[in-house]
């Protein structure tokens, strides 16, 4: 989940690395979401934050958390996760 601010609005270079790697790794294993954390009160721990946050979640639980578009920590953290 690419956990985002309304002012900032979603991180289109994550977007991107994600579909590349659902590519590689097949559409059943990985799915991809955007939250705005201004609006889901769960989330309210992730406001006022200038970089993206994704939270990697398993059966609806919290696995993992990446601070930043870093790609390659992105691209192993879901390899790990998958």
């Amino acid at each position: 989940v690419d956990a985002f601010q309304a002012w900032c609005g979603p991180c289109k270079t994550a977007v991107d690395l994600f579909q590349k790697i659902r590519n590689e790794v097949g559409s059943n294993l990985l799915h991809f979401a955007v939250a705005e954390v201004d609006s889901i009160d769960a989330l309210e721990g992730y406001r006022g934050l200038c970089k993206p946050v994704f939270l990697f979640y398993t059966e609806g639980e919290l696995v993992a958390v990446v601070r930043g578009l870093n790609a390659p920590l992105l691209r192993r953290t879901i390899l790990e996760q998958l």
